[in-house]
């Protein structure tokens, strides 16, 4: 249920930094430490789909974007990417 929830979250938050300006303004106004915090939140969502036998592969997706994010275009591909995983995973978990 955990692990649910937080890929929810994740993906949610994901997707809000996906869509251009905002995102690229949350990213960018906020001194670029939004993708530290993404960093930190996908790792502690790892260790409890780990710890729970859940699917990674959302918060894998979402560490490399965290690291990846500051590239202009490709932090925009990758959040859409890392978004639609994490919802995904988060929709067909049991």
């Amino acid at each position: 249920m955990v692990s649910r929830t937080l890929k929810t979250l994740c993906g949610s938050f994901e997707a809000i930094l996906a869509i251009p300006i905002l995102g690229g303004s949350i990213v960018i106004f906020s001194g670029y430490s939004a993708l530290p915090f993404m960093l930190i939140l996908h790792i502690v969502g790892l260790i409890f789909a780990a710890i729970h036998y859940r699917q990674k592969a959302g918060h894998i997706c979402g560490i490399v974007t965290a690291l990846l994010g500051w590239i202009p275009f490709l932090g925009w591909l990758l959040h859409v990417i890392t978004a639609i995983v994490l919802v995904f995973e988060a929709a067909t978990d049991r």
